[in-house]
This record gives C-alpha cells, sequence and structure tokens, in this order.
C-alpha cells in the first residue's frame, strides 16, 4: 500500500516539459535569453542635471529630465552641443554586446522626448535634423548588428511624445486632450515613423513599446493598438511585439511576451515568453551621480533566476554623450561574458524545470533535452563548506555528474535513493560567481515536487510556507519591525501542519520548534507524529526581546524549543505533523520545525 501511495503521489506532481505557450516568431527569443538595452539620446547630454539642478524625482530616472524639470522643447536640443561626434562609434556598444554574451540589442529609437535617433522624414525633431554631417544611429545600429550576428530590436514610445503638441504628456491629466487630437498625433507620427522603421533598416527582431498601464487606463484605444500591431505584422511578420505596447497577453494571445516592471524579476515559473528589463545602477539613461552599482554576482543569479523560470534578461547601459558606457556597467558585463563563455550551455536555450523554485538552498536549475540526453544544471550560488550537495525530489537515477567548467567531464561521486540524490564535490569551486553541477539522464527525469528538500547543512527547515499542498486557509503574518519579528502563523485555536520529506540517512533526529508565546505557564502543548512516534512540548512562555538597541523598541521574543528525538528506521518518505493546541485566549506563534 504504501509504495502504490508514493506511485500516485509521484504521478500527481508529473508536469510537461517545454515552454509551450511561445509561437514560432518567439523561438529566437526563449533560445537567447539574454539581451542588452541601449538608453541614449538627447538627454545623455544633460546626465541627470540642468542648469546645476538634479532631475526633480527622487526616482533619479535620467531620460526624464525633459519633462521633470520643465524644460523648454527647443532649449532641450542645445544639450546636443554636448555631444562630441567624432567618438560616438555605435559598433562599440555592439562589440561590448558580443562579448558580453549578448543575443539581442534594444536601443532608444524614440523615448518618451519624442526625439528620433534616426533620419526621420515624418518630423523634424531627430538626428538627421540637428546633425552636420548627419548622423542616422539606428543605420550605424542595424550595420553593426548584423557584422556581429546580433538581433536588432528598437525601443519606441508611442503613447508618450512629450514634444508633440498632440501626444500625451502627463500634464494632459490637467490640461485635458481630446480623443480625436490624440488620434491625429497618433496617424501623423506614430504610424508613419513605425513605418520607417520597419522598412528602412532591414530585418527589425522585436520592437519594445513602453506603455506601463493597460489601454483601458490611458487615452490610447485598443483600435489604435490593434493598428499598430497589424501594421508591424504586415511589414516585417516575425517582428516581435511585448504587452506593454498596451495589450495584455491574456486579452491578445498574438502578443509575443510579456514584459515586467522595472527591474522586476520573476518569481514564478510561466509557460509562456517574458522578460525583465533591469539596470546596473539605477538610472537607465546616463546619471553622472548614480552610484547604485549592482554586482556581478547579482545580475549573474537574476539572469540565472529568470531562466530558471522561463524568462529573459535584459540588462541595460546607459551610454554617455561621447559613446562611453560607464566603466562600472562595462566591467560587470564583460564578467558576465567570461561567466557565459564556460556556462554558457546552462542559460542559451535552457528552460525551467518543474522543481519549485525554492526548493533548494544552494541555488536554482535550469534544463534542456540535449540530444538524447536531458540535463538538469544546478546552479550553485553557495558552495557547501562540507563538500557534498543535496537535490531532492527527483525520483530517477543520473546517469551522470560533472562540473560544466571541467572541459573533461570527470565524473563527480553521488548516491541516489528514493528521491534523494547527494553530490560529492571537490573542495574548490570552479568559478567566483556561480559555479554549475550537471546532472544527465536517459529522459527528462521524474519528480516528486511535494517534498521538503534537505539543506546544505544536512536539516530539514519545515516552515509554514513549505508545505505541500498549502491549507489555503491558513494565513501566515508576514514579517514586520524590519525582519526583527519574523514570518508566522497565529494558532488561536488548534492549528495543524503537514509536510513530507525524504530521509536518506536512517537513524535517531533531534526535532526543534521556534515559537512565540506570551501567555502564562499552562497546559497548551505542540505534537509531533512521525514515523510511527509521538512526542509531546508543553509550551512555555517566551518573553520579549529588544528589537533594535536604545529605542524602545520591544518584541515578541521568538525561541527555540528542543521537543525530543525522532528514530526514522529506514530510508524513505515520511509525513511530519505537527499539531499546536493551545488552551488559553493567547495565541501560540509558530515559526518552524527543524530536524536533523
Amino acid at each position: 500500500m504504501k509504495n502504490l501511495i508514493v506511485f500516485l503521489l509521484l504521478l500527481c506532481s508529473l508536469t510537461s516539459f517545454s515552454q509551450e505557450n511561445t509561437n514560432e516568431r518567439a523561438r529566437w527569443f526563449t533560445d537567447s535569453r539574454f539581451g542588452m538595452f541601449i538608453h541614449w539620446g538627447v538627454y545623455s547630454g544633460a546626465e541627470g542635471y540642468w542648469k546645476g539642478e538634479k532631475i526633480r524625482n527622487d526616482n533619479d530616472y535620467a531620460e526624464w529630465i525633459l519633462y521633470r524639470n520643465s524644460i523648454d522643447r527647443d532649449e532641450y536640443l542645445t544639450l546636443l552641443d554636448r555631444f562630441q561626434w567624432d567618438e560616438i562609434d555605435p559598433e562599440e556598444w555592439v562589440i561590448l554586446a558580443k562579448k558580453s554574451g549578448i543575443k539581442y540589442i534594444t536601443i532608444t529609437a524614440k523615448h518618451h522626448d519624442g526625439f528620433g535617433l534616426w533620419d526621420s522624414k515624418v518630423s523634424d525633431y531627430d538626428l538627421g535634423d540637428y546633425t552636420n554631417p548627419k548622423r542616422d544611429i539606428i543605420t550605424e545600429m542595424a550595420e553593426a548588428c548584423k557584422k556581429h550576428g546580433i538581433k536588432l530590436c528598437l525601443y519606441y514610445s508611442h503613447w508618450v511624445d512629450w514634444e508633440h503638441p498632440l501626444g500625451w504628456n502627463h500634464s494632459r491629466e490637467i490640461y485635458k486632450l481630446s480623443e480625436s487630437d490624440y488620434d491625429r498625433y497618433w496617424q501623423q507620427k506614430v504610424i508613419p515613423q513605425i513605418t520607417e522603421l520597419l522598412t528602412n533598416y532591414g530585418e527589425i527582431s522585436m520592437l519594445w513599446f513602453d506603455m506601463w498601464i493597460h489601454h483601458s487606463e490611458s487615452i490610447v484605444t485598443k483600435e489604435q493598438l490593434l493598428q499598430l500591431k497589424s501594421l508591424i505584422r504586415e511589414l516585417q511578420p516575425n517582428c516581435l511585439v511585448n504587452s506593454r505596447l498596451g495589450l495584455s497577453i491574456e486579452e491578445d494571445p498574438d502578443i509575443d511576451y510579456k514584459t515586467l516592471g522595472d527591474n522586476q524579476l520573476g518569481d514564478k515559473k510561466e509557460d509562456f515568453p517574458w522578460q525583465s528589463p533591469a539596470t546596473v545602477a539605477h538610472s537607465w539613461g546616463f546619471h553622472s551621480s548614480d552610484s547604485q552599482w549592482k554586482s556581478t554576482s547579482t545580475l549573474l543569479k537574476s539572469l540565472i533566476g529568470n531562466v530558471s523560470l522561463n524568462g529573459n534578461f535584459m540588462l541595460n547601459i546607459g551610454p554617455r554623450a561621447n559613446g562611453d558606457v560607464p566603466f562600472e556597467i562595462s566591467q560587470r558585463m564583460l564578467e558576465m561574458g567570461k561567466w557565459l563563455q564556460v556556462n554558457g550551455e546552462s542559460i542559451y536555450n535552457a528552460e525551467a524545470f518543474d522543481l519549485n523554485k525554492d526548493l533548494h538552498d544552494w541555488g536554482k536549475i535550469t534544463c534542456k533535452q540535449d540530444g538524447n540526453i536531458f540535463k538538469l544544471f544546478l546552479h550553485v550560488d553557495n558552495w557547501p563548506l562540507n563538500k557534498h550537495m543535496n537535490l531532492t525530489g527527483i525520483t530517477s537515477n543520473p546517469e551522470k555528474i560533472y562540473l560544466l567548467a571541467d572541459k573533461q567531464k570527470s565524473a563527480l561521486s553521488f548516491s541516489h535513493s528514493g528521491a534523494f540524490t547527494q553530490v560529492m564535490l571537490p573542495a574548490d569551486q570552479p568559478d567566483p560567481y556561480v559555479s554549475i553541477v550537471v546532472v544527465e539522464y536517459k529522459s527528462k527525469p521524474e519528480i516528486m515536487n511535494r517534498l521538503v528538500a534537505k539543506t546544505s547543512d544536512d536539516g530539514y527547515s519545515l516552515l509554514p510556507g513549505n508545505q505541500n499542498p498549502q491549507p489555503q486557509s491558513m494565513e501566515i503574518t508576514p514579517p514586520a519591525k524590519y525582519g526583527t519579528v519574523p514570518a508566522f502563523v497565529p494558532a488561536n485555536g488548534v492549528t495543524d501542519f503537514s509536510w513530507k520529506i525524504y530521509v536518506d540517512k536512517p537513524g535517531e533526529k533531534r526535532v526543534d520548534v521556534s515559537y512565540s508565546f506570551q501567555g502564562n505557564r499552562n497546559n497548551s502543548q505542540i505534537v509531533l507524529k512521525a514515523a510511527g512516534q509521538s512526542l509531546y512540548h508543553s509550551v512555555n512562555p517566551t518573553g520579549q526581546t529588544v528589537g533594535e538597541p536604545n529605542q524602545d523598541w520591544y518584541i515578541d521574543n521568538f525561541e527555540s524549543n528542543k521537543i525530543g528525538m525522532i528514530d526514522f528506521p529506514k530510508p524513505g518518505f515520511y509525513t511530519i505533523e505537527l499539531s499546536i493546541q493551545p488552551t488559553e485566549i493567547d495565541p501560540i506563534k509558530f515559526q518552524w520545525l527543524w530536524i536533523k
């Protein structure tokens, strides 16, 4: 009977593999995974300041300075006098992208300031009308991208346009603009300029729009958006369109992928293409005061985390008015490129695996089918000091395990039983950022997705939030007071919890529980049942503690208590049941259970 139950659980836990809701146009996009964003325009000459005044918004998005600092439309263009045109070479940006492992580039052909980086015949507010000799950055980017095998994508601000008298400017919330007048802007500028961009510059792989709200909340109509999308499909049928067009992928399945918020990383596996636009520092356009530089490790973990959930990562550079990319940005991107030279197999054309994204404490998992071999890539960002790593939830036996950085693919020793694999690691990690362990199988491995993983230090951390399935009626109180009060579940009455674990090494294990109780000593108790045994713990008052010295910061104390020892007689699957049983009005605030 026990084997039958385990078999049924396995069947229930199996899910299909592949990023299913991806159209043929977007296959290159989901294979590429890593892109470059380039924010460069007139605003680059301001460097975040206008006439000595910093941009008037603490978000410090330097590319918004025309609007934020109420600069005159024509005077704004005097910033072009600061551009050193003999030094500006877009091919250098493309070469940086190539060395960084980038597969596609999106450049701001027209940002919200309405200024075009090409020689537009539709408007006189563009580089062709304000450079001598004329510069057309889109032409130069197209040639460089073709030369170096990078896909060219264009950012075009369709909704907002601060220079056109009938374009949307957020001051229109005060000084109204009629829909008919806005449509004149749409037909006179947006449609003709998109036509230019898709006609005169060869293959455009993607148009990146930037309406961060749904069309129902804006002046733009659904009919206008459909007109624009139809034009794109007519002129370049393979050009991708993102959800910031103003149409969600749920509303229009013809939208190719979803764009998350600025610097918003993925938090769940999706079966449709999606992408995070991100910065190395904070501002998108160059800002001379920007200092919030993300580390290379942080950026790599962001890329890996997105790919592990079927997402892309598009990382921004904000060149200066002479074309230079800030050193802090180029340094990090080149370091990412060196990492990808060794580990790119785990990113390009890789997908999410079916296990819970937060199951393991050592890092993330990506995977791919490689001929007759199915590969798991274990991204280890915290190399275990005990020189072994624990992989929980896979019931199939591996064929081979090795380090991706090892060109010889020397086999690592491992053991496997049930739903647990332990890999013996070398003393030194192969990469200072993120090291990758490759696990090969004959076919896609079967999983059990309802287990709590064994931690890197060989224990089991059982939390209210990693029960599986999670009780729908159970509410977890989030951390408070800047995290000095941890997350917990208040047990006002009898409250039950349940977890499943796989024990690979039988024997006695200690059980500890952490809780807060502010009542008096009484008959309240905590009962634990596992492996046919029961433990009983009398609840004790935990008192209070000082969260931050000298600030009258008094909080309820959460204290670890030993419940006792449980003997797990043999390797196998075990259910851990915990019952919190208060006998008075004061709740018992349960935090965690620890077994080791």
